[in-house]
C-alpha cells in the first residue's frame, strides 16, 4: 500500500491504514460508538458558540475523498469558542463522510444507530502558530460533528452545498464556494457529547477535542443520492462512486464520554 494512495477500498481501507500510519492503532482513535448508559453528564460543560464569517468562505472541492469546503484561516474571522474548549479555535475546513445507502454512513454510532451521513466541521487552535502546529498538540483541534438522517421535511441547509456538487464531480475538480455561513448547517439543539480523539482520516492524528451534537439535521433521499453522484476518480477516468467515505468505531479504551445535557 503505497503512502499516498490510502482509501476506503478493501486494499487501502481502514483495517491497512495503520500499515502505513501507525497512530491509526493508537489509544485515543475516533469515531467510536457511543453507549448512552456509558456517557458521563457533565455540569460543567457550558455551551459552545460559533461566530462564523460568511465571507471567509474559499472553494469547496472533490479530493477523491469527500466532499470539502475550504474557509479562510488567516486570522480569527470564524471562530468556535466555549463548550469543552479553552480559547477560540478557527474553522479550516468542513467535509462529510456518507454511505452507498440511506441506512449508515455516519462514522460515530450512537447506541447501535448509524446515520445516513455525518459532517465534520474542523478548527484548530491559533496558540500553536500553524496547523501543522496544531495537529501535534492534544488540545490542537477541535471538530464539531454533525449527523444527517433521512426524512421527509429536509431542512434547506445543505441545499447550497449539495447544488455544487455538479462542479466538482470528479476527484480533482474545485469549484468556488463564496459566501457561505457554515452556521446553518447546526440542529436547534445545541446539546453534545464531548471526548479526546482522533482525526478519523490517516495519519489519525489524536488531537482533537470532539463536539458531537446530539440532534441530527434532516436531508432527503434525494439529497443523499446526489452527494453519491460524486466520483473519486479522475475526469477521464471510469466513473467509481464516491460512496462509503467512513471509517468504522475503533476502540474506546477507556475514554470517558461526556455530555452537557442529562
Amino acid at each position: 500500500m503505497a503512502q499516498s494512495v490510502w482509501g476506503y477500498d478493501s486494499d487501502n481501507g481502514p483495517e491497512r491504514w495503520h500499515e502505513n500510519y501507525p497512530m491509526a492503532k493508537g489509544d485515543n482513535q475516533s469515531p467510536i460508538e457511543i453507549n448512552s448508559k456509558d456517557v458521563r453528564y457533565d455540569s460543567c460543560l457550558g455551551p459552545w458558540h460559533a461566530s462564523y464569517d460568511p465571507g471567509a468562505a474559499k472553494t469547496i472541492l472533490n479530493n477523491g475523498r469527500t466532499c470539502r469546503v475550504v474557509f479562510d484561516d488567516t486570522f480569527d474571522r470564524s471562530v468556535l469558542r466555549g463548550g469543552p474548549l479553552l480559547g477560540a479555535y478557527r474553522l479550516r475546513q468542513l467535509h462529510l463522510h456518507w454511505g452507498s445507502s440511506d441506512d449508515h454512513g455516519s462514522e460515530h454510532v450512537i447506541d447501535g444507530v448509524k446515520y445516513a451521513a455525518e459532517l465534520h466541521m474542523v478548527h484548530w487552535n491559533p496558540k500553536h502558530g500553524n496547523f501543522a502546529g496544531a495537529l501535534k498538540q492534544s488540545d490542537g483541534v477541535a471538530v464539531v460533528g454533525v449527523f444527517l438522517e433521512v426524512g421527509k421535511t429536509p431542512k434547506p441547509e445543505m441545499k447550497r452545498i449539495l447544488e455544487e456538487v455538479d462542479n466538482i464531480k470528479t476527484k480533482g475538480k474545485e469549484a468556488p464556494f463564496q459566501h457561505f455561513d457554515p452556521s446553518i448547517l447546526f440542529p436547534k439543539s445545541r446539546d453534545y457529547w464531548t471526548y479526546h480523539g482522533s482525526f478519523t482520516t490517516p495519519p489519525c492524528e489524536e488531537c482533537i477535542t470532539w463536539i458531537l451534537l446530539r440532534e441530527p439535521i434532516e436531508v432527503s433521499s434525494d439529497q443523499m443520492a446526489r452527494l453519491r453522484s460524486l466520483s473519486k476518480s479522475g475526469e477521464n477516468e471510469p466513473v467509481k462512486p464516491l460512496v462509503d467515505n467512513w471509517r468504522p468505531p475503533q476502540p474506546v479504551k477507556g475514554r470517558i464520554v461526556r455530555a452537557s445535557f442529562k
